[in-house]
């Protein structure tokens, strides 16, 4: 039987975890009426009950237990009829009560999953708290080396999300973390802004030898806010880990922090344990009660998530995979707006081809991607393509129309009318354009006749250009080719 040589270098395997920090989208805190709104100057969303003052008493938001539901429902979590408040304590300058009020063994939901490429990431747990302020370092007060502290964040509500150590790689963490977000943008959990803070995510790192099932020390990366810098500061995490076990040294098991300037992650603290937190029951909450007819009204309101819409657009309205990905993933709103244009009589294929087209394009020059911003809504867009599909105008000459659609707000059949923008089908008027067409360039009719007949391009531009754009393209070809055929 062959020994292993104890001298061969050992194998490591990242072993991941995430915990995902999500703001829900109230327009209040979890246990105050202060605004949530972000941007306000420093403490001016304040009240003794976020500043934590003596005998202020906590009362919990409603909306945002909907919310938390309507994210554990979107992930197949199991949400449980009794969940408890705690009390995590801590100190730290941005957190006024000396502790944060959150859940331990008695969270809202636990299960469900995620599914990044063939793995189906589990889930631990979902558990609402509050956020703490924000400390502001050196040099963002008169450029001198304070810290000052804002707690207009104090009391914003949250859902943890909890994560089995599941991940193999720092490019799966990243793409997880991509799909949690997908998921609570997709219910109205949260708007999902990593720069405003509304989505932060935690990684937990640890490394042990391939064939093992113990795992190894972790290392736990805080408050990484974009799917890129996480999966940097992983392989970051994973390779320096890497680096301390095979030079015989031990993994600390320790808090870290990502600086995305240096590309590394940075030592903060040794990493506590829950005894250090000294949890229990909030005695200014009661249980949260949370009942079967409450979970099954919240379902109700939960609304297709981004997969299964896809995949009923394509099997529904027979698009490509490309093109579902665009209307449901890309553009905000599309969806939604491409339904109720073919429900307003357009043909599914013109319709996303509109609106993936010229469409997105005008977004784009007034630099938004979000259908809301359109002055029109489907029903003029469906009769603008109808007119195209009834050989009323042409597809140019729509084009046009669309704008002037963009800048006035009237319909398209008004535009076509007004300007007199009919497509001409009359076979006499066209041959009448069509012949002072050939008349006006011997040349390229020329060398159509003597085998190039790439000009015959060229000379329906032309064609369309003496007609205003309003010659049928078809009919005005066929025409074209019986006068220059040899």
């Amino acid at each position: 039987m062959p020994i292993q040589d104890s001298r061969l270098p050992i194998e490591y395997e990242p072993v991941i975890g995430l915990e995902i920090h999500c703001q829900l989208a109230t327009q209040t805190k979890i246990f105050c009426g202060c605004r949530t709104s972000f941007g306000a100057a420093p403490n001016t969303h304040v009240c003794p009950v976020c500043l934590g003052l003596p005998g202020a008493l906590p009362v919990l938001n409603r909306r945002a237990v909907e919310l938390a539901i309507r994210a554990a429902l979107a992930l197949g979590c199991t949400v449980h009829p009794t969940s408890v408040f705690a009390r995590k304590n801590y100190f730290y300058p941005d957190l006024p009560k000396g502790y944060q009020i959150s859940q331990y063994d008695q969270p809202l939901a636990t299960g469900g999953h995620v599914v990044v490429g063939k793995t189906a990431v589990q889930l631990t747990r979902i558990h609402m708290e509050e956020d703490a302020g924000k400390s502001l370092h050196h040099g963002f007060v008169d450029s001198a080396e304070k810290t000052c502290v804002d707690y207009n964040r104090a009391g914003v509500p949250l859902i943890e999300i909890v994560t089995e150590p599941d991940l193999r790689s720092a490019a799966d963490a990243a793409a997880c973390f991509s799909q949690l977000r997908e998921a609570l943008v997709a219910v109205g959990a949260t708007d999902g802004n990593m720069e405003e803070g509304s989505l932060r995510c935690d990684a937990n790192v640890s490394l042990r030898p391939v064939g093992t099932s113990e795992f190894g020390a972790k290392a736990e990366v805080k408050n990484v806010n974009s799917f890129r810098y996480l999966q940097r500061a992983v392989e970051f995490e994973i390779e320096r880990q890497r680096s301390v076990l095979e030079s015989g040294g031990r993994v600390a098991q320790e808090t870290r922090q990502w600086d995305s300037e240096t590309g590394t992650t940075l030592s903060m603290r040794s990493k506590e344990g829950a005894h250090d937190y000294r949890y229990f029951p909030e005695p200014d909450l009661p249980p949260l009660r949370v009942d079967e007819a409450w979970v099954a009204q919240v379902r109700a309101a939960v609304p297709e998530m981004p997969e299964a819409r896809m995949a009923r657009l394509m099997a529904t309205h027979g698009l490509s995979d490309y093109d579902a990905d665009v209307l449901v993933r890309l553009l905000p709103g599309a969806a939604d707006f491409f339904e109720a244009t073919v429900a307003a009589g357009a043909s599914a294929k013109t319709a996303s081809n509109w609106i993936q087209g010229e469409i997105r394009r005008m977004l784009k020059e007034v630099g938004s991607d979000d259908l809301a911003a359109m002055p029109f809504g489907p029903d003029a867009l469906a009769e603008l393509t109808q007119l195209v599909d009834t050989q009323v105008i042409s597809s140019s000459v729509a084009k046009d129309v669309l704008a002037e659609m963009w800048a006035s707000g009237q319909s398209a059949r008004a535009i076509v009318e007004t300007r007199g923008l009919v497509q001409i089908g009359d076979a006499a008027a066209l041959e009448a354009i069509v012949d002072a067409v050939v008349a006006a360039h011997p040349g390229p009719v020329a060398q159509y006749r003597a085998g190039k007949t790439q000009t015959f391009g060229f000379l329906v531009g032309q064609v369309m250009k003496a007609s205003k754009g309003k010659a049928n393209p078809a009919a005005a070809g066929e025409i074209l080719k019986s006068r220059i055929a040899n």
